[in-house]
């Protein structure tokens, strides 16, 4: 009997996608979820807290390979914590990260916990394989609903962004989850660069609506950076192949 391979956040917008292509190897998965739920052929679920440090060590216990997908708005240095200290003392062989690009570029809180997470993984003795990926799709489909809803479109100067499709980064986990322990690995993102406006336009048209672009500047040390692309991926990167448009398409067509 093989060991099961522990996925954190293994039922959210990535783990859904990652989940089945692990299964789809011969493999049986272990979830840590906050809420209970029944097991299903192949996948076991295991209740437990990062944050809280609750159910981490049974949830690790026999697992030799740990995919840490479980991410918030604040707290995932403490959570990656308590995560490394529960499976370096269960005997894990391989762990594997995502993170974000640009963080240890970008100058806010938010990043500072996702590069103390890496640092605690790379810290930890355990073999280990960290991968950045850019903003997910679903992501930016969030943010551009959200402003549309108001009068106008807030459009922020000189930002950039380089969506991913998070099935794509899914596929590239399930890949590096199986492999041996790489280190760090080329960052993820996708094909295309786009400011705001240029993610609004298609959502608007799809969606029948009209606003007027009202562009905007972000503040201080963050809109320095972010005009300056520090959170887009650099010279060696890998990049997917499905555009925000056919992301659109599917999702709202």
């Amino acid at each position: 009997m093989t060991a099961p391979i522990l996925v954190t956040g293994g039922t959210g917008t990535l783990g859904a996608h990652v989940v089945p292509l692990l299964r789809a190897s011969g493999h049986d998965v272990r979830i840590l979820t906050r809420h209970a739920r029944p097991a299903t052929d192949g996948i076991t679920y295991v209740t437990g807290d990062l944050l809280k440090n609750e159910g981490v060590e049974p949830a690790v216990d026999g697992a030799e390979t740990v995919l840490h997908l479980a991410g918030g708005p604040k707290g995932d240095d403490r959570a990656t914590r308590a995560l490394v200290r529960a499976a370096s003392g269960a005997g894990v062989r391989h762990l594997v990260h995502v993170s974000v690009v640009g963080a240890d570029r970008v100058p806010l809180g938010w990043m500072r916990t996702k590069l103390e997470s890496e640092r605690a993984v790379a810290d930890s003795g355990i073999p280990w394989t960290i991968l950045r990926a850019a903003q997910f799709h679903d992501l930016a489909l969030t943010v551009v609903e959200k402003m549309a809803k108001l009068p106008v479109f807030p459009v922020p100067g000189g930002m950039r962004l380089q969506p991913v499709d998070s099935r794509e980064v899914a596929a590239r986990l399930a890949e590096l989850t199986l492999g041996a322990p790489s280190g760090p690995v080329p960052d993820l993102a996708g094909p295309h660069l786009y400011d705001l406006a240029a993610l609004a336009r298609p959502y608007l048209r799809l969606t029948g609506r009209r606003r007027p672009m009202l562009p905007v500047r972000i503040p201080g040390k963050a809109g320095r950076a972010y005009r300056a692309g520090v959170n887009l991926t650099t010279a060696g990167a890998e990049e997917g192949k499905r555009t925000w448009e056919e992301f659109l398409a599917e999702r709202l067509g």
